[in-house]
């Protein structure tokens, strides 16, 4: 008995292991959720957002209307936007201003708006606002339109692309410096 209880102390000791850290951030700034995803962007499976710049057009219609988001180069390195989003008649949101990245992080900085500022999840391929935005950002929406939650997927990685796009009264989205 004691015997079989010293082998399965010994067996369960070398089945044990050093527990592993959890990941840190990359140099990026990204942190990935699990070993599977990081070593799929090491491999080249699935490309790293980090290293994809956010400039193009997003889109995204739908019964009620369309969506659209341009984002071009600014002079200063971070970038410019222009956002539509339309949920039926007189209920909409739009606005232009600054943005810049942070890791995974788009940070749209709206301009003639009360400092109205979205911190957007970027993944390369999409664009999506968060659920709850500071009430501050109210004034850039006109009926019971709202920015919560509001996603954008890409259509177009140029910035000629976005800057081609009209909003619906047939202005450019998207103005350069």
């Amino acid at each position: 008995m004691r015997l079989t209880s010293l082998f399965a102390l010994v067996l369960l000791a070398a089945c044990q292991r050093e527990a592993t850290p959890a990941p840190g951030p990359r140099e990026t700034g990204i942190q990935t959720s699990s070993g599977l995803e990081r070593a799929a962007i090491e491999t080249g499976v699935i490309a790293d957002a980090a290293k994809i710049p956010a400039i193009g057009l997003y889109q995204r219609d739908h019964e009620a209307g369309r969506d659209l988001l341009c984002v071009i180069p600014a002079k200063n390195g971070d970038y410019r936007f222009g956002l539509e989003a339309t949920f039926g008649e007189d209920q909409s949101c739009a606005g232009r201003g600054t943005a810049r990245r942070a890791g995974d992080k788009l940070i749209l900085s709206f301009s003639r708006s009360d400092h109205c500022i979205v911190v957007a999840q970027y993944d390369g391929d999409r664009i999506s606002l968060p659920g709850v935005v500071d009430m501050k950002c109210a004034d850039v929406c006109k009926g019971r339109g709202s920015l919560e939650g509001v996603s954008f997927p890409r259509v177009a990685s140029d910035a000629a692309s976005a800057l081609q796009v009209r909003n619906g009264s047939g202005d450019p989205l998207c103005k350069p410096d």
